[in-house]
């Protein structure tokens, strides 16, 4: 008898859940924080150095410099702005959707120590001297040209000091400086040079008995104001240097977003419609749980306050790919179960235990990488981790118990009895229970394979292509992109087709011209000049300010300093290998130290192919290439662990290895359970890559090719090598200490809630 009670109760869940995401959805989204790189701005990372000998750069500076700079951008009006101190001597600045860059960095790099001097640069007064938030910007009433007036806090100091300047007439001149830096400027070469530290130099005719001083110069209205703020905002306690900074149009990030919002819509709508086509009702389930599960992203990331950036959209839309794993992991082993001949319900029971160990195991690993992703990484990338993180953690929630709820609703209402269709499963392949057939002795479509057995020639083949591979490194090298190499790098919209040519000549016009010019967008309407050197503050300014007069939006602009380049190198080194290292630990735990050697042994495999496919096709390597490694590594384990989860099953219900073709059974059998697992995982992740690859943003396009090369050879390696190694480290095991007993399995994690 069907139980309408349980059939009702999802629809009402389905309907509840749909009616909280519609009319929530849109606020949500409204509310989440964008990131530079999809809305313009820019970051910059200062070393924190300190004014003179005496002075100690601690923890209290670098939070008394932090307090100055919010001052700052407040006067930008910057709603929302990221300050950090990282380090012992760093502060990282990130401002999204600032309208004007250039005048926000130079209110940032500007020392604002203002000094009154006479022509001998002796210093008469200083920033300390003069009433604090007092400076305003007016018009003077001869000329109605912008000044600045100050007012000074002791009124008998400054008529000491106006009567000393006037007695030294004829060289009675007060020269006002912003940011005087002794033994390099000078009021001589000032005044020969035009020097704009130089603010203005008035002559003292008389003593003043007054407290109020006008600073007088050539300033533009908009120049006038921006000096007032910076002296109200009060000087810097110390010195900052740019060590590294990016910038983005706002033209380039909302085009970025669009295009990458545009191509996860289409990946995640084809994800959906295969897992219809190919599970049947399961799949309209996982198609529910999807939903619910990236509304949920979108809500923790919301309530956490993160900052969404390019790379976590990739994150995001690659997240599904990853939860639909689990869900494909659960019903093939639900589709096992109802061919062994179990009932509906039994099946469903007994697929979601035997799915969950591997489902936790993958996971775990996938959460390691993204873990020293978020440790090591820096901006974006950090946003990346997070990201991924997240969809691992609801992937996981959604996956294993919302799918499990909803589908457990239809499958006790016994509505679905005799319906094995529903489920992708045919009748003809149904055994009956007393035919006493296990899920390990089920035919598969792939056991005309003997991977064993020809595990020599794919031995052979990866030789090939390391040794290839080695070669092409030994030639080619890595073509390191600025986060490794230190330079600049400016990207040019032009919103039409451009020549290098063109982009030459306007460098060149400003007096600024590339190392190297190349064109990228569908029409080469993108021009990527790269620079060897750092370009000063200045420079930028002058670029940024000629490109908008010419195309009418802002390039985007990188600068890394060689010592950071390096800085970001070591770290993405030391990310890989405490990845590794973390996983074969976990992998030998969880399993065993053969299977944790052959998976990591595999995932070196995986590495090195993507490192020697960039080299040859000379692909740009910067630092969301090591995120796209850190996520083919996490990655590709998940199919490893299925398999080597398999592999056990197959271990214990042999009781002893006794043989190497017992071994070869195991292996073999395990490869062939878990392959059709493996490439509808994969597909699904494919399908999203391959939509992120040719829709997505330009400025995660290498990204995507290293997520798609990875991926191709993870499959290839966790079914033609991983297992194999395994294989023969087991025939040495057995060969140095005889038959091998596998009764003594790890504890599962059996004991999990059951819908």
């Amino acid at each position: 008898m069907v139980k309408r009670s349980r059939i009702v109760a999802f629809f009402l869940i389905v309907i509840f859940m749909a009616g909280i995401m519609g009319t929530t959805s849109n606020t949500i989204i409204k509310n989440i924080k964008l990131g530079l790189d999809l809305q313009g701005g820019f970051e910059v990372l200062y070393d924190v150095k300190a004014l003179n000998k005496n002075q100690k750069v601690d923890r209290e500076t670098l939070v008394h410099t932090t307090e100055a700079l919010n001052k700052r951008i407040n006067v930008i009006g910057v709603s929302e702005p990221n300050i950090t101190i990282e380090g012992t001597n760093r502060i990282r600045i990130q401002l999204a959707g600032v309208e004007d860059q250039n005048q926000a960095r130079e209110m940032l790099g500007t020392q604002a120590t203002l000094t009154f001097r006479d022509v001998n640069d002796n210093i008469m007064l200083d920033g300390t001297d003069l009433v604090e938030g007092a400076a305003k910007m007016t018009f003077s009433t001869q000329n109605n040209q912008p000044i600045i007036l100050v007012e000074m806090k002791d009124r008998k100091k400054f008529r000491d000091v106006t009567e000393k300047i006037v007695h030294m007439a004829p060289n009675n001149q007060l020269a006002i400086w912003l940011d005087f830096e002794e033994g390099v400027d000078s009021y001589k070469e000032a005044v020969a040079s035009n020097n704009p530290k130089l603010l203005s130099a008035p002559n003292v005719n008389q003593v003043f008995n007054d407290t109020s001083v006008s600073i007088e110069g050539n300033f533009t209205k908009e120049e006038a104001e921006n000096l007032a703020n910076l002296l109200n905002a009060g000087a810097l306690p110390v010195k900052l240097t740019e060590v590294y900074s990016t910038s983005v149009g706002a033209k380039f990030g909302e085009q970025a977003m669009n295009k990458t919002v545009t191509a996860g819509i289409l990946g995640i709508a084809l994800i959906f419609l295969f897992m219809i086509v190919f599970y049947r009702f399961p799949g309209f389930i996982a198609t529910i749980t999807l939903s619910i599960y990236i509304y949920l992203i979108l809500l923790i990331f919301d309530l956490m306050n993160g900052v969404l950036t390019l790379p976590g959209i990739a994150a995001l839309i690659l997240g599904v790919g990853m939860a639909v794993d689990a869900n494909i992991l659960t019903y093939e082993r639900f589709k096992e179960e109802i061919k062994v001949g179990r009932s509906l319900k039994s099946a469903f029971q007994a697929g979601n235990k035997s799915s969950f160990v591997a489902i936790f195991d993958a996971n775990i690993t996938t959460l390691l990488a993204g873990a020293v992703l978020f440790y090591f990484g820096t901006s974006s990338v950090k946003g990346f981790a997070t990201m991924l993180i997240v969809s691992i953690l609801m992937s996981f929630l959604t996956a294993v118990y919302g799918s499990r709820l909803l589908l457990g609703l239809w499958v006790n209402s016994r509505f679905l009895k005799d319906k094995p269709g529903w489920f992708g499963v045919k009748r003809s392949e149904i055994h009956q229970l007393s035919e006493n057939v296990s899920t390990l002795d089920l035919k598969t479509k792939f056991d005309r394979f003997d991977f064993v057995k020809h595990r020599k020639k794919f031995y052979a083949l990866s030789t090939i292509l390391l040794v290839s591979g080695i070669i092409v490194l030994a030639i080619f090298r890595l073509n390191l992109g600025l986060d490794f190499s230190s330079g600049t790098r400016v990207e040019i919209d032009a919103g039409k087709p451009l020549t290098t040519e063109e982009v030459k000549a306007e460098l060149d016009a400003i007096h600024l011209p590339a190392d190297d010019i190349v064109l990228s967008g569908n029409e080469n309407e993108i021009g990527v000049a790269r620079y060897k050197g750092v370009l000063s503050a200045t420079e930028i300014s002058d670029l940024k300010t000629h490109m908008v007069d010419k195309y009418g939006s802002e390039p985007n602009v990188s600068t890394v300093s060689p010592t950071v380049g390096k800085e970001l190198a070591k770290n993405a080194f030391y990310a890989l290998a405490i990845a590794a290292l973390g996983i074969v630990i976990y992998v030998s735990f969880r399993f065993e130290f053969a299977m944790g050697l052959s998976s990591v042994l595999g995932l070196v495999h995986d590495a090195f192919f993507i490192l020697a496919f960039f080299s040859l096709t000379r692909l740009e390597v910067d630092i969301t290439f090591i995120a796209a490694v850190l996520t083919i590594i996490g990655y590709s384990i998940n199919d490893t662990i299925v398999t080597f989860d398999r592999i056990r099953e197959n271990m214990v219900a042999k009781k002893r290895l006794k043989s190497e073709e017992d071994i070869a059974e195991v292996v073999n059998r395990g490869l062939h359970q878990t392959l059709t697992r493996s490439i509808n995982t994969i597909l699904t992740v494919i399908i999203t890559v391959v939509a992120l690859l040719f829709l997505g943003s330009e400025s995660i396009r290498n990204f995507s090719l290293a997520l798609l090369v990875g991926l191709i050879a993870g499959m290839y390696s966790s079914i033609f090598i991983s297992a194999q190694l395994w294989y023969d480290l087991k025939v040495k095991e057995l060969k140095k200490k005889g038959p091998i007993n596998t009764v003594k399995e790890k504890k599962k994690w059996s004991d999990e809630p059951q819908v």
